[in-house]
Order: C-alpha cells, then sequence, then structure tokens
C-alpha cells in the first residue's frame, strides 16, 4: 500500500462525493474549483492507486477511464445509466456462477471478470418516453 499524502487523500475525499463515475480531467477540476492545487498527472496516479488497492472501481466509457469510489474487499456489478451516468452496484449471483463453470471448463484458475450492464435508468428512460425526446 502507498504511503497516504495529502494529494492522495484529497482524491479519496473527492472521489467520494462525486455521484457516479467521473473522469480524472473532471475529477481534477472539481478539486481546482475548490482550491486545491493538485496536478492532473498526480489525480491520474491517486486513482490508479485506489483502484489497485479495491477503493475504486473503474470502466471504460467511450474510450474514457471513469472512477468511483466503492467498499474495498467487495466484488460488486454496476448498472450505469447511459444518459445521466447513474451507477447502482448490483449483486449477480448466476454471473458469479456462469463466470466460474466456464473457467473451470476451459481448464481456468483464479478467473476474474467484470461485468457493468449499461442502460437508462427509470427517469431517462421516462425522459426519452416524451413527445420532445424520440
Amino acid at each position: 500500500m502507498k504511503r497516504n499524502t495529502w494529494q492522495r487523500e484529497a482524491v479519496r475525499s473527492a472521489l467520494g462525493e462525486s455521484d457516479g463515475f467521473i473522469s480524472a480531467q473532471a475529477l481534477h477540476g472539481a478539486l481546482r474549483d475548490s482550491g486545491t492545487t493538485i496536478g492532473l498527472a498526480t489525480v491520474y496516479r491517486a486513482l490508479t492507486d485506489l483502484t489497485d488497492e479495491g477503493e475504486a472501481d473503474t470502466l471504460t466509457q467511450d474510450g474514457e477511464a471513469l472512477y468511483r469510489a466503492c467498499t474495498p474487499d467487495s466484488h460488486h456489478h454496476h448498472l450505469i445509466c447511459r444518459r445521466c451516468g447513474a451507477t447502482e452496484e448490483i449483486a449477480a449471483d448466476p454471473v458469479e456462477q456462469w463466470a466460474r463453470q466456464v473457467a473451470a471448463e476451459h481448464g481456468y484458475t483464479k478467473a476474474e471478470h467484470v461485468v457493468d450492464i449499461f442502460g437508462l435508468c427509470p427517469a431517462c428512460s421516462r425522459l426519452s418516453e416524451t413527445p420532445d425526446n424520440p
């Protein structure tokens, strides 16, 4: 585990205050707007460390890495709204069983997986049903 610096703590705190997934650049902007003098490269390093240590989730959307604070050592999956970015952690026991079975059938051990489901959240679904939004 890396040593705790004020920069890393600032990134951890800002990530925890963020709703849903956020890009490193957007997080850097929020930190800068709050008066923090942290560099973008430092934000990227801190996010990488937090992800490696299980304190942040990461996913790639439209070619960009996005990050979200999470509970360390808890394997989980996400429902992610393509429009507003709302995110919910979900349990997926059938996926876990399927992943273990497929790995075993092919002789793999210590298999890991990532499952994220993208769609429209209920609020965005209602918006897309209005006459102004086909």
